[in-house]
């Protein structure tokens, strides 16, 4: 059957199509009477030769030269005695397109106040909508050589990346800052990307950023300068780390043979850690954890004539609060000189004795 009139539509485009092309591959031999159909929600946009040459809306036309103006120069050239021109059309949809994510495909490294250097990942959703179809072909078709959603996408995309790693370093101070500055960030968004897509003919409709959130190395630099900031003195904090660590070698150097030799270095080791934490932290917990393994050491001796709280509770193999009960309640007298208790060897041996 020989071949009279065209339709040319495009039926099928779904809501997340941006653009539809007839034919989907080559260019389309239209003869001149054929039908376009355009529905509510689309734009069709001749193209030949790398140019646009008309654009139809919503409705029926035919395909002629009194519809497409521009076509009276082209027939000029003749048609080898064919009623034919060929040229593709691209269906733009004009829906508003909503939730199109956007996200950084690689930790944005930025500048920080408080952590010197932070690595960021961001995403979030933006709304837009074709505000110009015949632009926005051009733009695409002509400009990028693509007209596939994925790819129009995936440009979109990357244009929205390059504006966010502007906007974090011209505005970041820390990442601290960065939840309550969400709102902040997605105007400043908005307001220069507006200028991007309005040239490629979209008009971008809302912009949001969701989530700005730091690579696992950052969250750990986050997770102790929190830590420090709760110590408060670093230095007595590095303090304590180190006498830790060397009590627990003197434990694991005492296991095994060398019992004794480990015994001897965990109670030297031990006596530094305690005279370390006395002196970063200047409170008396820590004066008398650093006597205790004195008196320890003094009870296991030879006890002195005259002997200090600690040295008498080690001497009677009690603890401290014990021998204080005692001073309280006057069964072992002691001299009290400034806020330290003198206790003498004789009145422990009187009370041991009674």
């Amino acid at each position: 059957m020989p071949r009279i009139i065209d339709v040319i539509d495009a039926p099928d485009q779904g809501p997340n199509d941006l653009v539809v092309r007839k034919p989907e591959i080559g260019a389309g031999d239209f003869r001149f009477g054929s039908q376009v159909i355009v529905r509510e929600s689309q734009r069709a946009v001749f193209y030949r030769d790398g140019k646009s040459l008309d654009t139809f809306d919503p409705g029926r036309h035919t395909i002629s030269t009194a519809n497409l103006p521009i076509l009276s120069s082209l027939l000029r050239l003749g048609t080898s005695g064919k009623d034919i021109f060929t040229a593709e059309v691209y269906f733009v949809n004009m829906r508003e397109f909503t939730d199109q994510k956007w996200g950084t495909p690689e930790p944005i490294t930025l500048r920080d106040t408080d952590l010197g250097l932070v690595r960021l990942r961001a995403f979030g959703q933006y709304t837009m909508q074709v505000e110009d179809p015949k632009r926005f072909v051009d733009q695409f078709v002509g400009t990028q050589g693509v007209y596939r959603t994925a790819q129009i996408s995936d440009y979109l995309r990357g244009v929205v990346i390059s504006r966010m790693t502007d906007v974090l370093g011209e505005n970041m101070t820390s990442i601290l800052d960065l939840p309550k500055l969400f709102d902040e960030f997605s105007a400043a968004m908005r307001s220069v990307l507006q200028e991007d897509f309005s040239a490629m003919g979209i008009s971008l409709r809302q912009f949001r950023v969701v989530s700005i959130s730091p690579t696992e190395e950052t969250a750990k630099a986050i997770d102790e300068r929190a830590s420090m900031g709760a110590i408060g003195d670093m230095n007595a904090y590095m303090q304590f780390k180190t006498a830790r660590a060397i009590g627990d070698s003197a434990q694991q150097s005492g296991s095994g043979g060398g019992e004794g030799l480990g015994m001897g270095a965990g109670l030297g080791m031990g006596m530094g850690m305690a005279g370390m934490i006395a002196q970063a932290m200047g409170q008396g917990q820590g004066q008398q954890a650093a006597a205790q393994p004195q008196a320890a050491a003094a009870g296991a001796a030879s006890a002195a004539a005259v002997m200090t709280l600690e040295e008498a509770a080690a001497y009677l193999k009690v603890g401290a609060a014990d021998v204080q009960a005692l001073i309280d309640d006057g069964s072992i007298p002691a001299k009290k000189i400034g806020s330290q208790y003198r206790i003498s060897k004789s009145a422990v041996d009187s009370f041991l004795a009674s």
